[in-house]
C-alpha cells in the first residue's frame, strides 16, 4: 500500500496464541507503525514470527527499510517506487533503487506493479514503465519481485508475460478471486495473503487461499494496514499474523502447524532463507 500515515484507530489488539510452529511477516511497514521497531519485533518473536520483510515505497522509505534491516536479524527489507508514486519517478530513483537492491538484507524489490484504483488512467503508462524497470532490477539483482497489484490482474500478468517473468514472484496482499489464483499457480508465482482475508465480503479471496498449492502460499499483515478479524480497524503489527494463519488454516482444511510449515518453507525458497 502507499505511504499515507498509519490512520489506524484504537488500543492494538490482544496478543494472540503463539504459533506451534515458527512463521513469518513477508509484508509490513515498520516505518508506518506507532511503536518501535524493537517492540515490534519482540512481540512478533513472542508469537512465533521469527521473520519479517519491510517494504519501501518510495526512495527514502527504501532506503530507511535497508537500514533497519542492518539493526535487526530478524528483520530484512524489500525496496520500490510503489506504483501511484511512480509517475513522479525519474532515473535517478531506479538507480538508487537497482543501487539497494543489492543489499544483502534485502529480499525483494517491491513493492512494484500496477494500481488502476488509485492512479488515474493518465498515470498508467508511467506505472508500466516502473512496473518493467523492476522487472529487469529484480532479474539482475537476483532478488524476489514483490508485486502490488490493484484492479489490474489482467494487465501485471500481460507486463509479466512480455518481460519475462523473474525466478521468484510474489504478489502481496493478494486480491484476486479463485480464477486468478490458477492463473498465477499455472505460472509459479507466489501468493501472500493478508489480514483481509478474515474480512466478511472476502469470500472470493477465501476460494483462492483455498486453491492456493502449499509450496507457493506466503502469509503477511501489510501493518499497520488490514487488521484482521475481529480487530479489524485497529493498528496492525507482525505480531497478528497468528490470527491470518488461523484462518488460512481453515479454509484450506489443514492444522495451523501445517500453513505455518508452508509459508515458512516458501519464504525459505523465494527469500533465500536457510
Amino acid at each position: 500500500m502507499s505511504r499515507r500515515g498509519a490512520g489506524r484507530e484504537g488500543e492494538p489488539p490482544p496478543a494472540p496464541e503463539p504459533l506451534p510452529r515458527p512463521a513469518l511477516d513477508s509484508h509490513c511497514h515498520f516505518d508506518l507503525m506507532d511503536v518501535p521497531v524493537a517492540e515490534a519485533v519482540a512481540a512478533a518473536r513472542a508469537v512465533g514470527i521469527e521473520r519479517m520483510v519491510t517494504v519501501g515505497v518510495d526512495v527514502d522509505t527504501s532506503r530507511w527499510q535497508v537500514e533497519t534491516a542492518e539493526q535487526y536479524d530478524e528483520v530484512y527489507a524489500a525496496v520500490a517506487v510503489h506504483p501511484n508514486e511512480a509517475p513522479a519517478a525519474d532515473e535517478s530513483d531506479w538507480a538508487e533503487i537497482e543501487k539497494l537492491a543489492m543489499h544483502q538484507k534485502v529480499v525483494a524489490v517491491g513493492e512494484t506493479g500496477l494500481d488502476h484504483f488509485r492512479t488515474g488512467d493518465d498515470g498508467w503508462r508511467r506505472q508500466e514503465e516502473s512496473f518493467r524497470r523492476h522487472i529487469d532490477i529484480a532479474k539482475r539483482s537476483g532478488k524476489a519481485l514483490m508485486i502490488h497489484d490493484r484492479d489490474a490482474h489482467a494487465d501485471v500478468l500481460r507486463v509479466l508475460d512480455s518481460e519475462g517473468a523473474p525466478e521468484h514472484v510474489v504478489f502481496h496482499c493478494f486480491s484476486g478471486d479463485a480464477a486468478f489464483a490458477r492463473q498465477c499457480a499455472d505460472r509459479g508465482y507466489v501468493m501472500s495473503f493478508a489480514g483481509n482475508v478474515t474480512f466478511k465480503n472476502a469470500a472470493d479471496l477465501r476460494d483462492a487461499a483455498a486453491l492456493a498449492p502449499a509450496d507457493l502460499l506466503l502469509v503477511e499483515t501489510d501493518a499497520p494496514f488490514l487488521t484482521p478479524m475481529p480487530y479489524r480497524g485497529r493498528p496492525n503489527a507482525p505480531y497478528l499474523v497468528p490470527l491470518t494463519v488461523a484462518a488460512l488454516a481453515e479454509v484450506r482444511g489443514t492444522g495451523v502447524a501445517a500453513v505455518a510449515d508452508a509459508v515458512t518453507a516458501t519464504a525459505a525458497r523465494v527469500f533465500g532463507w536457510s
